[in-house]
């Protein structure tokens, strides 16, 4: 299996029209400043071809939130993604304990995804994935830090193909950066996020 990542021009050049295609979308999308974006090397044996970037939601020294965003592409299409493109992703940010422990976080972390997507008017299918809430207390010599909580959001979907069988990978960025903005706690910046409720975070330092 090969691998297309940033570091293996020679994959990339022998990687599907489709594909390429898609990943030049991503590399040229514009995003909101305070998401700082690279690529990365992506995990292996998910897809004949790969493309990983990864982000972190920056205000001034303090990482707010951060994430992957994994390109996935099978040329012969994919029974269980129902396409031959799948979307991949991790987003974690750390919260203040009484956030974290507020029982309907997980459905509306989830929410945040769907509408994300939904927002940008970008059509997509099986969706599937995870929230998860973790809270670290410290003891003995680490007494004097303050209890942390974290929210974490694992998910994938099928992004629909447009012509010539590319999907819209730009746009679907841009969705994944919204909700990236979202769990950090920044304003709304995209079209049709007015409504949006974000939460409050811990401003501070924080380390993954």
């Amino acid at each position: 299996m090969d691998d297309a990542t940033e570091g293996d021009p020679n994959a990339m050049d022998t990687a599907p029209l489709p594909f390429r295609a898609a990943v030049d979308a991503l590399r040229a999308a514009r995003l909101r400043p305070e998401i700082q974006v690279e690529p990365t090397r992506p995990p292996q044996r998910l897809a004949p071809f790969t493309y990983a970037l990864e982000a972190a939601v920056v205000d001034g020294e303090d990482d707010l939130a951060d994430g992957r965003l994994v390109l996935l592409h099978d040329p012969a299409g994919h029974e269980a993604w129902q396409g031959s493109f799948r979307l991949v992703t991790l987003v974690r940010a750390e919260l203040e304990p009484e956030m974290a422990a507020d029982p309907l976080l997980p459905d509306v972390c989830w929410s945040w995804l769907t509408g994300a997507l939904q927002s940008r008017g970008l059509s997509y299918g099986e969706p599937s994935g995870t929230v998860t809430r973790a809270s670290s207390h410290y003891f003995g010599g680490l007494a004097a830090r303050p209890a942390a909580s974290q929210i974490e959001i694992r998910a994938s979907w099928t992004p629909r193909e447009g012509v010539g069988g590319v999907p819209d990978t730009a746009a679907h960025l841009a969705s994944w950066c919204d909700l990236l903005s979202q769990v950090a706690g920044l304003p709304p910046a995209g079209p049709g996020d007015g409504s949006v409720v974000t939460l409050p975070q811990r401003r501070g330092p924080q380390s993954r």
